[in-house]
């Protein structure tokens, strides 16, 4: 055969195929353009928090003699964190409890001698200033005692900062001394940070503060656990702004409290802010954008009794949030368009429709 007539039957074959494909409408997936509430989705950025965190100092000066705990240790509250040299504070703990007992002593010995004038007293065998004088020593031993228990307790208490103790649960999260270094009233020793329960503090633009409710749904997603989008709720929002950035701080926490976060960790989420008003809204894959900035669709159109026809619409756009798109303007609510094999359209072509997961 010669190559010219090859040539003419492999172009007669193409045009062949390119016609059945014509004549064949082509499947799409369509979806119904619907009113609902229309939502500013707010993307911010923020950081995971500890609740506690405390730089803990020494209240009186010491040795070290016991460290008690390692960097990243978990501790509960009221554990040992640091031990000083407590020798001193216990001698004179101990001279304060003799002192005690020795003023306890005088004072029965006085009652004694105060009852023994009442008895002689009324005898009439005993001066009438005797008699007050010895009352007199009584409050005055009384007295003394209490000021012997108060230092008593002075030393206990001086006895017991000798020992420092976690205020609160947490892991050591700085460890700013070692065994035998001398401390000086307030010098930090150790750093506790609490790991429960953590929030999340984010920086949000000044201009939505007003809009801001316990109510507020919110879409975490933590660079540490990619792939994952998290709900979380509001704790608070900070009512001071940032002369700089113009932001203010929302406080919020995971609805998953066994999510493995750790402060210092980055977040993003998503603020579902309603707007107050409802909107057609369609799939974010229904629009087609171009180069010159124009936006439309592909709306399904019945073109007889078994077939179906397609339009390219012109649209204005508005919100986007959770995959959809708000139209302002060239639909209206009701109409299908197309999100699946909208790409290579004509106008007026003949489809097949299915809708989504058909």
């Amino acid at each position: 055969m010669p190559t010219a007539t090859r040539v003419l039957w492999a172009l007669c074959a193409v045009l062949a195929s390119v016609t059945a494909r014509a004549q064949t409408p082509p499947p799409v997936v369509v979806a119904t353009a619907e009113l609902r509430e229309v939502v500013h989705e707010v993307r911010v950025t923020g950081s995971v928090v500890s609740p506690r965190l405390a730089r803990l100092s020494s209240e009186v000066a010491g040795q070290v003699e016991t460290l008690h705990v390692e960097l990243g240790d978990r501790v509960e509250a009221g554990a040992p964190l640091v031990t000083l040299d407590g020798e001193l504070a216990r001698i004179a703990l101990q001279a304060a409890r003799a002192a005690t007992r020795e003023a306890r002593a005088a004072l029965e010995d006085a009652r004694r001698r105060l009852a023994e004038a009442e008895r002689l007293s009324a005898e009439l065998t005993i001066a009438e200033t005797e008699l007050r004088a010895r009352r007199a020593e009584v409050d005055m031993d009384a007295a003394t005692v209490e000021v012997r228990e108060a230092g008593e307790r002075r030393e206990a208490a001086l006895l017991a900062r000798h020992t420092l103790q976690a205020p609160f649960a947490g892991v050591v999260s700085q460890r700013m001394t070692q065994a035998g270094e001398w401390l000086e009233p307030g010098a930090p020793v150790v750093e506790l940070t609490a790991t429960a329960p953590l929030r999340i503090d984010f920086e949000v633009p000044q201009e939505f503060y007003p809009r801001i409710t316990p109510a507020l749904a919110l879409r975490v997603s933590l660079d540490a656990l990619p792939g994952r989008e998290l709900a979380a709720r509001v704790i608070a929002s900070v009512p001071r702004s940032d002369t700089q950035s113009r932001t203010f701080l929302l406080l919020a926490r995971l609805d998953d409290a066994a999510v493995p976060i750790i402060p210092g960790m980055s977040a993003r989420a998503r603020l579902r802010l309603a707007d107050g008003r409802e909107g057609v809204t369609v799939p974010r894959d229904a629009l087609l954008r171009y180069p010159d900035g124009r936006v439309t669709v592909w709306v399904l159109e019945r073109h007889d009794d078994t077939a179906h026809a397609v339009r390219e619409q012109r649209v204005e756009i508005g919100r986007a949030f959770d995959g959809l798109v708000e139209v302002r303007s060239g639909l209206a609510a009701g109409a299908q368009v197309v999100v699946r094999g909208n790409e290579g359209l004509v106008e007026g072509q003949r489809v097949v429709p299915d809708t989504p997961g058909g």
